[in-house]
């Protein structure tokens, strides 16, 4: 049975994350993906090499199920060969600055008059408007400027999350929308631009408690691992690591005071609320510290587990690829890539559907692999292909 998106096709001139990962993600549903990058490769394909060739980790996970072409857009006779791939394809998608885009001419105007219905899909750090539209930037610009850094670490000593949450936001957004934006076209005809930015994920992701300050300024600061809207919820050692336990809502709270054998904190004031929970809950972390440091971890999970308290233990990179729910839920499939001395754990999508099935995973490409024969495809002959190449366009 033909995938859902069969027959599409995608010019991924993403870099990095935002860009490729939505691609990726398009892809896993039989979109036919081709990934165009410069001649002796983009950025991201090696960054955090694993590879003999330099090929990442990132980009082994967002290369997947994708073909490669390399091409310099700003070469003289890159229009031969950009308007042939634009008028082939239904979306593009670039995570490139308002000017690379024009300078490239994969802005939305000069794409509409070789296809009057293409979708374009692009993201930037700041969004289309604003005093710093034309600025560039990474995800932890997005984490420090929506609070998320601020809220993150001690009052003295702010931290960035290491994951880019809002890079892989930002392309889940832009798969969404670039989703709507195609099913318009199924009904309607039309094309559009899907415009995301990684401020606006940001923003989007810490939005409760940008609400709170705006509504009732608690002005809260970082206060470590501990919540601050309920308890006890801390990260806490245990004789041999460390164990998160959250424990949410009265429910919750009413089992964990069961657990300890202490009835006392359900009916104490200073415990009456989440809220209150949260304030007070430096008392909550310190006698769950005290319970959790006579426990290994797996002695936590055995008793919160049934308890049905939240709890999981802080995992090593290798701890986390070892750990049989990790493994039970099948998300990292092992991908083949020439020269690494053993298969990729990749994340796939980690959704099921009863009935739309995602296409089997196939590795990134190599640098440039797939470039003949994506041009044979677009009626260019072999002499004209061993021409492009001779002048350095390919």
């Amino acid at each position: 049975m033909p995938s859902i998106l069969s027959g599409v096709r995608i010019l991924d001139f993403g870099r990095y994350i935002a860009g490729p990962y939505c691609a990726a993600m398009l892809g896993e549903y039989g979109a036919e993906v081709i990934r165009i990058e410069k001649r002796d490769g983009s950025e991201d394909r090696f960054y955090m090499p694993v590879g003999e060739d330099g090929a990442g980790g990132t980009f082994l996970q967002n290369g997947r199920n994708k073909r490669s072409l390399t091409l310099d857009p700003m070469h003289a006779r890159a229009g031969e060969v950009m308007s042939r791939l634009v008028a082939s394809a239904d979306i593009v998608v670039a995570n490139l600055p308002d000017a690379t885009l024009k300078a490239m001419k994969l802005d939305y105007e000069s794409l509409r008059r070789i296809k009057p219905d293409i979708i374009l899909t692009t993201s930037n750090a700041y969004g289309p408007t604003g005093p710093m539209a034309a600025n560039v930037g990474f995800d932890g610009i997005g984490q420090a400027m929506a609070g998320g850094v601020y809220m993150t670490g001690e009052p003295d000593q702010p931290y960035r999350a290491i994951v880019p949450w809002v890079d892989f936001g930002t392309g889940l957004h832009c798969a969404l929308a670039t989703l709507a934006a195609y099913v318009e076209r199924l009904q309607s005809g039309r094309g559009q631009h899907v415009q995301g930015s990684l401020l606006g994920t940001a923003v989007t992701f810490t939005n409760s408690i940008l609400i709170e300050q705006a509504v009732i300024k608690p002005d809260r600061v970082a206060s470590g691992n501990r919540a601050q809207n309920s308890g006890p919820t801390d990260i806490f050692r245990t004789t041999d690591g460390w164990m998160l336990v959250q424990v949410v809502g009265q429910p919750l709270f009413e089992r964990w005071a069961k657990l300890m054998g202490e009835p006392h904190w359900v009916t104490d004031p200073r415990f009456a609320s989440d809220e209150l929970r949260g304030v007070n809950g430096k008392l909550l972390s310190e006698r769950m510290a005290q319970w959790c440091a006579q426990r290994s971890n797996a002695e936590v999970v055995a008793a919160l587990g049934p308890a049905k308290i939240p709890c999981g233990a802080v995992l090593s990179p290798q701890q986390t690829l070892d750990h049989a729910q990790v493994q039970a839920l099948g998300v990292l499939q092992p991908m083949d890539y020439p020269g690494l001395p053993k298969p990729a754990p990749v994340a796939r999508l980690p959704v099921k559907m009863s009935v739309t099935e995602q296409v089997p995973l196939k590795r990134a490409p190599k640098l440039g692999e797939h470039t003949d024969e994506i041009l044979r495809s677009l009626e260019f002959s072999s002499d004209q292909i061993a021409q492009f190449r001779a002048a350095g366009l390919i």
